[in-house]
């Protein structure tokens, strides 16, 4: 039997849901319709669709415990496909804390409670009784993975697992990081009201971007920042965009996976590509 359908059953067995992951620690989908993420489904799915399947087949919402569902013959070809396991923590009742680099633990032993903890290939997970909402980027190197999202399995770790602190809680709740902005720098030429502030004109760009991010299947990263720096260049001189506006983008970026940190960092490279 394949050694990754091994460890998944055995988990399964004792009540952890799981799915297995393809190289690159991304979902391997279970049908055929779903081969490379073509039925429009995310890696990190927040909710099963936009996948057109009978039911969610890849990603968290996909994990299971059923022996039957994991060994049945959809799956067979995931598993074969499989480079490791991943576990839904907040399918489980857990939160995992993961640490992404050395510095990332340092903050944790400084201000976390102790609890389980397993090491990962750059940092440590640190293991939680009590689920919560998932969330990326929560401080630098710092990813909270529990409800509706998914971790790679690396062994049970070590030390009692302590209940979820408010400390880990409020994570969630931190506002990013102040993010750049548009920098309004000259009149339209010839003086004249600016076009970009007819309603119409700049709702049908944002929106066109909104479109072209939430539709991207593939090098979600490079469609961020290229989006952010279209929408920068054709608005972002006259001082027309608004906080809500650039939230707006932030959220589609969001909704495909990107943390905050990631966003502001894409909006500040393009800031500067573009000299402003």
């Amino acid at each position: 039997m394949n050694q990754h359908l091994t460890t998944a059953l055995d988990l399964a067995a004792r009540g952890v849901p799981v799915l297995p992951l393809r190289a690159g620690k991304l979902p391997v989908p279970n049908c055929r319709a779903c081969r490379d993420n073509a039925c429009g489904g995310r890696p990190n799915m927040k909710a099963p669709g936009p996948c057109t399947c009978p039911r969610p087949c890849h990603a968290w919402a996909a994990a299971t415990t059923d022996p039957a569902v994991l060994t049945s013959r959809p799956w067979w070809a995931a598993w074969a496909d499989a480079a490791a396991v991943a576990w839904h923590p907040g399918g489980t009742g857990l939160t995992v804390v993961d640490l992404d680099h050395t510095d990332a633990v340092t903050w944790a032993r400084a201000t976390l409670p102790a609890t389980r903890t397993v090491a990962t290939t750059r940092g440590e997970h640190w293991i939680y009784r009590g689920a919560m909402a998932s969330s990326n980027g929560v401080r630098d190197g710092v990813d909270i993975k529990s409800a509706m999202s998914y971790a790679r399995w690396l062994g049970p770790g070590t030390g009692t697992m302590a209940p979820l602190p408010d400390t880990v809680r409020s994570l969630t709740d931190r506002k990013p990081a102040a993010l750049a902005r548009p920098v309004a720098v000259a009149a339209p030429a010839g003086g004249g009201e600016c076009r970009h502030r007819t309603p119409a004109y700049l709702e049908r760009g944002i929106a066109m971007a909104e479109q072209r991010i939430t539709g991207a299947r593939s090098a979600v990263h490079h469609t961020v920042y290229r989006t952010f720096l279209a929408v920068l260049a054709a608005h972002g001189r006259c001082g027309c965009l608004t906080d809500t506006h650039v939230d707006r983008l932030f959220t589609a970026a969001q909704s495909k996976g990107e943390s905050p940190r990631h966003c502001a960092d894409a909006w500040a490279n393009a800031t500067t590509a573009l000299g402003m």
